[in-house]
């Protein structure tokens, strides 16, 4: 009778709960049984585990086995449970060491030749494995998102032996170098400068940008709506560490194709607008996050925002508001993150030509009305900027001569000095500020509180609109160097709630 104890992690959410994987080996007719809520992929590693521990030279004990995956409450899935079987078997066999793998984890599923294959969610385990101070296996393909943890014992390995010499002491893996330092995030992003004229809507785009708030943008076919949504990464300040991490984190355990050299820029998504509420907030049998926390920490861009489905765009009045998004099913509870930046674009009407200059526009005034109550004002009121996009002179798309149209990056600098000044004065952008920060740091001069009194009265503005409002010209403000709040600076803010005046001003 041997046992053997080995180390690994399970997925849950974005977080990686310990597993520990205890292997008994006792006399008995020959048979392996894996136990501890394993679903269909964890109990399908045994045969995974027979074949590539027979074809890389190793004995597959012909006595009972039985396999523990601690704690036994714990759902567990996928194959990344196939390297610590195998190990365990091993060491409970006496054909290898077990001195190092009390201080050791490791993830990875197993090919029948002994190649080790990647599994979703390294960033996690490696997180957890450096909070408990041990080294941590993973393969080679996990090693650059487990890397960024600075200050983790990475140890990427291509095969079971590799993994074996490296336990018995005769040929150690190389640890993986930290990727912790910054990259710019703006190189071969779409620029700026491509978008001509649309100077408002620019300005909208960096006052977005430097305060984090949401915004729509309304305007007939083809005048650059999702041209400025594509660019608003490029003039986006780069994630702190702790952001880039959690964000990763995310993107991890979902599974897609993840790029170490650009884990500093804030994610892009764009759904397009058939998605369902499972796909935009996460959901499953087994839940994994959705388009709202693959966007976390980055900007969320739904184009056609009416031709989502309502029940849809509801799901959003939530996470707008906390940041995150709790999935609960029978088994299980997660949470995930998902404070992202909302940019929606619309046409005015139907038809989309509502108040262009050609005059093709027939919709009626229901039609037009009932078209923009697929937006329920509840969505509405927590974006922060509602901006016109029209379509602009011929003339100006014609000129072939040098533009004048400022870069991303000139754009940037002063996103980033904007941004700043608002983590300096409260440690977070503008658009998250609390009421209690925007009553400390958001109170307008006497003719900006006047101003701002009128448009509560005439706009039947809601006190959520209010604090919007406040918190816009607060940005206004800072892009402009100014520590006070001016009539200005509230007039420019209430200019950009659009679909706050009254339908006849529309």
């Amino acid at each position: 009778m041997a046992l053997a104890i080995v180390h690994s992690r399970a997925r849950q959410g974005i977080e990686a709960p310990e597993v520990t994987v205890e292997v008994h080996i006792s006399p008995g007719l020959p048979n392996l049984t894996i136990v501890g809520l394993p679903e269909t992929a964890v109990r399908e590693s045994k045969d995974r585990v027979r074949g590539a521990l027979i074809t890389t030279g190793f004995e597959f004990p012909a006595q009972r086995i039985t396999v523990n995956l601690a704690p036994a409450d714990l759902p567990k899935e996928g194959g990344r449970f196939d390297l610590p079987i195998a190990l365990g078997i091993l060491a409970a066999s006496k054909q290898l060491r077990t001195e190092r793998l009390a201080d050791m984890e490791c993830v990875g599923e197993l090919a029948l030749t002994g190649e080790l294959r990647p599994v979703p969610g390294a960033l996690p385990v490696a997180i957890q494995s450096r909070r408990a101070r041990r080294e941590l296996i993973v393969p080679l393909d996990n090693a650059g998102e487990a890397a960024l943890v600075s200050g983790a014992s990475v140890l990427p390995a291509r095969h079971l032996l590799d993994v074996c010499a490296h336990l018995d002491g005769s040929r150690p893996l190389a640890a993986a170098e930290s990727r912790t330092e910054a990259s710019p995030t703006s190189e071969g992003l779409p620029d700026l400068a491509e978008v001509r004229g649309q100077f408002q809507a620019k300005r909208a785009l960096e006052i977005a940008a430097a305060g984090r708030h949401n915004l729509l943008m309304l305007g007939p076919p083809g005048t650059g709506k999702s041209m400025l949504a594509a660019r608003l990464p490029g003039i986006l300040p780069d994630l702190t560490e702790d952001e880039a991490l959690e964000t990763a984190a995310v993107a991890s355990v979902s599974g897609m194709p993840f790029d170490p050299a650009a884990w500093r820029r804030p994610p892009y998504r764009a759904p397009h607008h058939t998605a369902s509420a499972p796909a935009l907030v996460g959901g499953g049998s087994t839940p994994k996050p959705g388009e709202i926390s693959l966007a976390h920490n980055g900007v969320l861009f739904l184009d056609e925002l009416p031709e989502f489905d309502r029940r849809v765009l509801e799901v959003l009045r939530e996470p707008l508001e906390s940041g995150g998004i709790t999935i609960s099913r029978a088994a299980q509870r997660l949470d995930f993150p998902a404070r992202f930046q909302l940019i929606a674009a619309m046409n005015p009407c139907p038809c989309g030509y509502l108040g262009d200059a050609s005059g093709r526009c027939h919709c009626s005034t229901e039609q037009v009305s009932r078209y923009r109550m697929r937006i329920s004002g509840p969505l509405l009121d927590r974006i922060d900027m509602h901006i016109d996009v029209p379509r602009q002179d011929p003339a100006a798309l014609l000129d072939t001569a040098p533009t004048s149209e400022e870069s991303s990056a000139a754009v940037r600098s002063r996103v980033i000095a904007g941004r700043e000044k608002a983590l300096h004065r409260s440690g977070q952008p503008n658009a998250l500020l609390t009421p209690r920060q925007i009553e400390r740091h958001c109170i307008p001069d006497s003719a900006g509180r006047v101003l701002l009194e009128q448009a509560m009265a005439r706009l039947n503005l809601s006190h959520r609109a209010y604090h919007r409002i406040l918190k816009l010209a607060r940005t206004i403000a800072d892009l402009a160097g100014s520590e006070a709040i001016t009539a200005a600076h509230i007039g420019e803010a209430i200019s950009y709630r659009r679909l706050d005046r009254a339908p006849a001003a529309r």
